[in-house]
């Protein structure tokens, strides 16, 4: 919890009693490997904060190819905004890639925070716009780069992460093929 409360407040202040109140809201919620967060075709009922683990947002194509969008490590709040806010059908997947840990807020305990803490709305809009950046910051060289440099802006970028997220699942979000990265990756080492 402690790691939610901290991410939280670099974007604003919050009281002792507000504090207490997001901490009395939240549950913790387990994800083995492979499980759904939010699904394609469902209403997104929950955000999460990841304690431990990795997720992956993914789509797919109508070749029905499996498209990994991109990936939500540790410290990071995870959910289909579009779908969550306005109550729609989901277009994507939201998926544990490993076994994960997170704390969660129900759409109720959402709205409750939202409706009762004043200046919550500030601090989560300055959290969305700071997660729409980094979306779009790994996401645009993926647009104009080849496939080693997309590779190695990767394991630059998240070292953490390189091995930890299976090939498939990279692969998929490079714009590759898995053997294409089999031979990058040993061409790089």
């Amino acid at each position: 919890m402690e790691a939610l409360i901290n991410y939280i407040l670099q974007f604003g202040n919050l009281n002792k009693q507000q504090i207490e109140f997001i901490t009395n809201k939240a549950t913790e919620l387990e994800l083995r490997k492979e499980d759904y967060f939010s699904e394609a075709g469902k209403i997104a009922k929950q955000v999460g904060f990841i304690l431990n683990g990795i997720i992956r947002v993914c789509y797919y194509n109508n070749k029905g190819e499996e498209i990994t969008n991109y990936f939500i490590e540790e410290n990071n709040f995870v959910v289909d905004l579009d779908s969550f806010d306005n109550e729609i059908p989901s277009a994507g997947y939201v998926q544990a890639i490993e076994d994960c840990k997170l704390i969660v807020f129900s759409k109720h305990s959402w709205e409750e925070i939202a409706n009762t803490i004043v200046g919550w709305e500030g601090i989560v809009n300055k959290i969305v716009k700071k997660s729409l950046i980094q979306k779009i910051e790994r996401r645009s060289p993926l647009v104009s780069e080849n496939a080693t440099t997309r590779y190695l802006a990767f394991m630059e970028k998240y070292p953490k992460l390189i091995n930890r997220i299976p090939l498939s699942y990279l692969a998929s979000y490079l714009g590759v093929t898995q053997s294409s990265l089999s031979r990058i990756r040993k061409n790089v080492r």
